[in-house]
């Protein structure tokens, strides 16, 4: 069975993870997706491209979603998340999916 990439892992936990915090009007429920999509991501990171790569990424992942907050008041709620997942998504393909 195929793996789902880390980069769809990777960005769709931070809409995922916003989505459901809207939706249910529970921040905690969207950060436990926020997190659990988050550790898989990095467990992918940590095998594709090893822990460094794993460790910058994990990074960039948890500055995406500190991020997204003042950029949403500039730009709207679901642009920030969305902008902010798409860059996430991209780091993640460049450094671990692309590889294979």
């Amino acid at each position: 069975m195929a793996k789902v990439p880390s980069s769809v892992v990777a960005a769709g936990g931070l809409v995922g993870g916003y989505g459901v915090a809207r939706w249910t009007r529970k921040r905690q429920l969207g950060g436990v997706v926020l997190a659990a999509a988050g550790a898989a991501a990095a467990q992918q990171w940590r095998e594709r491209a090893g822990g460094k790569a794993a460790g910058a990424l994990s990074v960039a992942y948890v500055a995406a979603f500190a991020g997204s907050h003042p950029l949403a008041k500039k730009v709207g709620a679901w642009p920030a998340v969305f902008g902010v997942a798409g860059a996430v998504a991209l780091a993640s393909w460049a450094v671990a999916d692309r590889r294979g």
